[in-house]
């Protein structure tokens, strides 16, 4: 049997959505924030360059439609600049984030500098550690000189209210930084093919709940897969995320109509059921590595 044919069982088939009005909103942790079950990531249409009239448009859809948390990273091509044109006098009505790769104090620094001056913006709400994912890493950034200096210095002058880690290769290498920091937030993928393969539901989001921190979603659609394998259904793998411990489901978009489906999805949202979500995951047992880490 393919995933097609599995997903299309009466038994996944029948867990639809029905359209609601507002979009929900949950709090982001220990931060006091209350930001939509929805988020704005930085992939998609605003992970390019040179389609500054596509990404106004985008961004300044999802604030109409109520999103605010809206999200970004220095390794996102032209992201930040895009947030920068399309906000303006709306930066007020959003949770704005941005991330940055550099592992070391000096370079994390002109990161934050480049970010703040490209989304034209005095602070920004969160600012992460972005994807972790060796030792070599961690003893890098938590070592003498390393980024972690950076975001402490960061937050303490004003220029980041909260700081946050990201990954999504090595469960273990995020829990380890989350061991390492008291970080405010945890960035992290979220899906039914996770449990098979890495567990970050298991390994990492425990912990970070016990810690009071804000638990973000991302990964929900595999990059893209879950629209080719389950065509149609796009919303249960939104429901999946949002049925775990989690505040918010970042979410890349290449159009405005991509964007009101997902709106439409969080305003619609209820939980499944651990035996709804235990047969979905298990229905991708077998594809777990590969959509892990599929690469469109």
């Amino acid at each position: 049997m393919t995933l097609k044919q599995s997903m299309a069982s009466p038994i996944v088939s029948k867990l639809r959505y029905n359209v609601g009005m507002d979009i929900p909103k949950r709090l982001l942790g220990r931060t006091g924030q209350d930001v939509t079950i929805i988020g704005l990531g930085g992939e998609g249409v605003l992970r390019t360059f040179g389609r500054e009239t596509e990404a106004y448009r985008l961004i300044n859809r999802a604030l109409d439609l109520g999103i605010n948390y809206c999200e970004s990273a220095r390794a996102y091509s032209g992201s930040e600049s895009y947030y920068g044109l399309a906000l303006k006098e709306r930066r007020q009505e959003i949770f704005l984030t941005s991330k940055s790769h550099a592992r070391d104090k000096k370079g994390a620094l002109a990161h934050l500098h480049e970010t703040l001056r490209n989304m034209d913006t005095g602070h920004l709400d969160l600012w992460q550690v972005h994807d972790v994912r060796t030792e070599d890493e961690i003893e890098e950034i938590f070592g003498g000189g390393g980024a972690i200096e950076a975001f402490a210095e960061a937050k303490e002058r004003g220029l980041a209210r909260f700081i946050g880690v990201t990954g999504h290769h090595d469960p273990r290498i995020i829990r380890r930084c989350i061991e390492l920091f008291d970080f405010d937030t945890v960035l992290l993928p979220v899906n039914p093919a996770e449990p098979h393969y890495r567990s970050f539901i298991e390994e990492v989001i425990p912990l970070a709940v016990e810690r009071g921190m804000g638990v973000i979603a991302m990964k929900v659609y595999f990059r893209g897969m879950a629209a080719q394998i389950a065509p149609g259904k796009l919303d249960l793998f939104y429901r999946y995320a949002l049925s775990h411990p989690v505040t918010t489901a970042v979410i890349g978009c290449d159009t405005i109509g991509q964007l009101e489906e997902n709106v439409r999805f969080a305003s619609a949202f209820t939980a499944l059921t651990e035996d709804e979500m235990a047969l979905l995951s298990e229905r991708l047992s077998r594809a777990a590595r590969k959509l892990m880490y599929y690469k469109p």
